[in-house]
């Protein structure tokens, strides 16, 4: 499938199938079954995967806007394409010559298996680069139980990718990740999933037992691939998802004060000027993504990509500072695309209504909480050289 055909595949989803039921999916805490059914049937869960296994050999750059086109008619649907294909891209870079996941990726382009990941887990504070489980060998074969605080679409997942510590006496920074098949394992959920906003993407805590081969144990040591691709491509196509929230708020106000406009002819509205500056803080925050995104796929298709400048503390600092930042200002946007409209985006029966995006639109600074992203960078700024 060529550039063009996916996006506007994409957009035809999201006009058809997300947008129809983000309001149910938000109201109810359900799962947008219709618009995930609808990325499986026109098999754009396997997108990334290179051409030669199948795939589409799609760009970062096209799921960013995948994204950010699902994100504009309802933020869970793009967010948890986004959380599949952070999970894709990690096999794709990290384990593609490795025979059992490479036939894994040929099957996920047939059969679109949908792929949670489980990072959290109770009692390491949120840290995804610490775990205190760890994987039970025997043989050829595994066993792993996991308690973990929460797994996005857990239930509707098709297979998940695990982290824990290489082996019982492993430092809780010494993660493997693994990818457990739903046949074999069980989830046992230990709590509901009844909050503000990103109700859709249903994220209740689980207590997950699992087994399997011990092929299904990736070889490349899970902190080189944080690094390298997890947290930037996470950050990166979460980046998409806030610019499609964003530009569903900016988009309801711009229609608003054009009514406004409509109603008394040669005359410029007094909310014409807040529209200006909204717009202009919508410019900011896509030219944000779009240049770490840019440079993103400039690093990571050099040849020194293993070892440059991707695994530096600067550009770690950078990623994280584009997160901090990104999530600040997105409810920003919000609240103000909200004041332009006034009362008929506080109503949530109404058109302009900006309820479901502002409460959205909070989760982002949560999601891997900003104070720890903060306290993370006032460590690395102390051993961080001068320029």
């Amino acid at each position: 499938m060529h550039s063009s055909s996916l996006i506007q595949t994409a957009r035809l989803i999201a006009k058809d199938f997300a947008a129809p039921h983000a309001d149910a999916a938000d109201r109810d805490a359900r799962f947008p079954q219709e618009a995930i059914d609808a990325l499986k049937q026109e098999k754009l869960l396997s997108a990334y995967i290179p051409v030669e296994l199948g795939g589409a050999g799609a760009s970062l750059s096209e799921l960013v806007e995948i994204c950010e086109i699902l994100g504009r008619q309802c933020a869970a649907t793009a967010m948890i394409f986004a959380m599949h294909q952070i999970q894709v891209i990690t096999l794709v870079e990290h384990a593609i010559d490795h025979p059992w996941y490479r036939q894994y990726l040929q099957d996920l382009v047939k059969h679109q298996y949908l792929i949670a990941s489980v990072t959290s887990e109770v009692g390491v504070g949120g840290e995804m680069r610490r775990s205190r489980c760890a994987v039970e060998l025997n043989g050829d074969y595994f066993r792993l139980v996991k308690d973990a605080t929460t797994i996005s679409y857990g239930a509707q997942a098709d297979d998940l990718l695990v982290t824990a510590r290489r082996h019982a006496d492993a430092a809780n920074s010494d993660q493997s990740l693994i990818l457990v098949r739903k046949v074999d394992y069980k989830l046992e959920q230990k709590g509901n999933w009844d909050t503000m906003g990103m109700r859709g993407t249903c994220s209740p805590p689980f207590l997950m037992t699992a087994s399997g081969h011990r092929d299904q144990i990736m070889e490349v040591p899970f902190g080189d691939m944080s690094a390298r691709t997890v947290v930037p491509v996470s950050h990166l196509l979460w980046g998409g998802c806030w610019l499609g929230c964003a530009t569903a708020a900016v988009n309801k106000a711009r229609s608003f004060v054009r009514g406004q406009a409509r109603s008394n002819p040669g005359t410029v509205p007094p909310t014409a000027l807040r529209l200006a500056e909204l717009v202009s803080m919508l410019q900011s925050l896509r030219t944000s993504v779009q240049a770490c995104l840019s440079e993103y796929e400039q690093l990571s298709a050099a040849s020194d990509a293993a070892t440059g400048p991707l695994s530096s503390i600067a550009y770690s600092l950078k990623m994280n500072n584009l997160k901090v930042d990104a999530t600040q200002a997105l409810p920003q946007i919000v609240i103000k695309a909200l004041s332009i409209c006034g009362i008929l985006a506080y109503k949530n029966d109404s058109k302009f209504s900006m309820s479901r995006h502002l409460r959205d639109s909070l989760s982002a600074a949560l999601m891997v909480g900003n104070d720890r992203i903060l306290a993370t960078n006032a460590n690395l700024l102390l051993v961080l050289k001068d320029d």
